[in-house]
């Protein structure tokens, strides 16, 4: 998707944006940094409010989660999708399952993708066929890592035509292990949709790039060393 402020896309690697618990909006990195700038600039003591919908952001652990709730029991997909991930990281497998399955039935897409790698991890019970349907259903909604992993599947079994059409596909989203699939199999990819493949990726890299996005890059790296 894209970020709701800046309009450009966003990476599905979630360290390059932010989680807003008020409103559930995920916003790049870079609309995040300029809105702290911003606040900054008008005064001494910002406001912390959201960059998207202005509400002052939730001081505390609890308060962020007690938003994040409240959002979920209204339905919001991604508020859904986080408290999932909540779940997974403490090994509550069932109760992740619960969460993320509810998320991909109201859209969220990176929940299918990751209700394939319960399938495929035996987080839950082993079973190919809804772990190939879920990795259906994130690359149909446009999920790069999904659209890779059927084509690794694609691969095992031998179709190396179809799984190079989607190694090409998730490649043209931004995806760099698709390029390096695609260099280690040249045999069974032509000179020219190797090349295409390449621009492609490219395009969408640059796509995801801005100023912005850029300056809270350098300032992650500061706070870094």
């Amino acid at each position: 998707g894209d970020c709701p402020i800046c309009f450009l896309p966003l990476s599905f690697e979630g360290k390059y944006s932010s989680m807003m618990a008020c409103c559930s909006k995920i916003i790049c990195n870079g609309c995040v940094h300029a809105n702290q700038m911003r606040e900054a600039a008008e005064s001494s003591v910002p406001k912390h409010k959201c960059p998207f919908c202005r509400h002052p952001l939730p001081k505390t652990q609890e308060e962020m989660s007690e938003n994040n709730m409240k959002r979920a029991e209204a339905n919001d997909p991604f508020a859904t999708f986080q408290i999932a991930i909540r779940r997974h990281d403490k090994g509550n497998y069932e109760e992740a399952f619960k969460y993320y399955t509810k998320a991909a039935e109201l859209g969220n897409v990176e929940s299918h993708y990751l209700l394939s790698t319960m399938y495929r991890e035996g987080k839950v019970a082993k079973d190919e066929k809804k772990e190939v349907y879920h990795l259906e259903r994130a690359a149909i909604g446009g999920h790069p890592g999904a659209r890779h992993n059927l084509g690794c599947k694609e691969a095992e079994n031998g179709n190396y035509e179809r799984a190079v059409k989607h190694m090409i596909i998730a490649a043209s989203l931004g995806y760099q292990l698709s390029i390096e699939m695609l260099k280690m199999n040249r045999g069974h990819v032509s000179k020219e949709d190797f090349a295409a493949a390449l621009r492609a990726n490219q395009a969408a890299l640059d796509a995801m790039k801005s100023p912005q996005r850029e300056a809270a890059g350098r300032l992650t790296e500061q706070q870094r060393t």
